[in-house]
């Protein structure tokens, strides 16, 4: 009897120890270089940015980003390296979002592209992979990306708890169909690129349709106000408290 209980005692032993151990496989964080592959076998690159304290154990909200024409490539590292990207990495740390950046390699992130559609594909990717919190998905972009942040919220409007538009412009024609969707949206006047009349166009049809849009436009900023938008500490706070019923 002594000696089946302590066999039994040892077994429990090895079982703790190994738990503490960590011997299930490691969950990587930060910055981590991922390859989505399509059904044709098409590999492309993008960038997934995991919390550091993502263990696994509870959902966490989620960021898609989408970048602007000056970073697409099939490099899988520019799309990372302007707006939310440096943003994150001020406070890699302590940041609470998975954020995932596709790269665009043609240009466009319209909802009927094929960029717009891997974006997706993408964003799908992660959920099945990691702990995502789906009442909390966030989509933003800059530029040719806060145009792709019109277009795919318009055509997915059940998938996003809020939307971050920075410098683009849309249809607003589609405002009807992003009404719903809490919207920050951000803008220089000065903007030589996108003018600014396409993010206060939106703003309107927005509020004409019922919506209850945010918007910051700043004086004298060109088209980089990406930086001021997303340095803008209380636009994760206001994220955070966007959730989909």
């Amino acid at each position: 009897m002594k000696t089946r209980t302590f066999g039994l005692i040892a077994f429990v032993c090895l079982l703790a120890t190994s738990t503490l151990r960590g011997d299930d496989k490691k969950v990587e964080q930060g910055f981590l270089d991922r390859v989505y592959k399509d059904s044709s076998g098409k590999e492309v690159k993008y960038i997934l940015f995991v919390p550091h304290e993502y263990k696994g154990d509870q959902a966490y909200p989620t960021i898609l980003f989408l970048h602007g024409a000056g970073e697409s490539g099939t490099d899988g590292k520019k799309q990372s390296a302007v707006g939310l990207g440096p943003a994150i990495r001020k406070n890699e740390k302590t940041f609470p979002f998975i954020a995932l950046f596709p790269q665009s390699q043609r240009g466009g992130w319209g909802a009927t592209t094929d960029e717009g559609k891997r974006a997706m594909a993408i964003l799908a990717e992660v959920e099945a992979n990691y702990k995502v919190d789906s009442k909390r998905i966030y989509l933003t972009g800059l530029s040719m990306g806060g145009m792709g942040t019109f277009s795919l919220a318009a055509a997915h409007p059940e998938k996003w708890a809020a939307i971050v538009p920075v410098c683009g412009r849309g249809n607003a024609g589609t405002a009807e169909k992003m009404k719903n969707i809490p919207c920050w949206c951000f803008h220089g006047d000065a903007d030589n690129a996108v003018n600014v009349k396409g993010s206060r166009e939106m703003m309107d049809a927005l509020k004409k349709a019922g919506a209850e849009p945010k918007y910051t436009e700043y004086p004298g900023v060109g088209h980089n106000s990406w930086d001021k938008a997303y340095g803008t500490k209380e636009l994760y706070d206001w994220l955070l408290e966007q959730k989909l019923k």
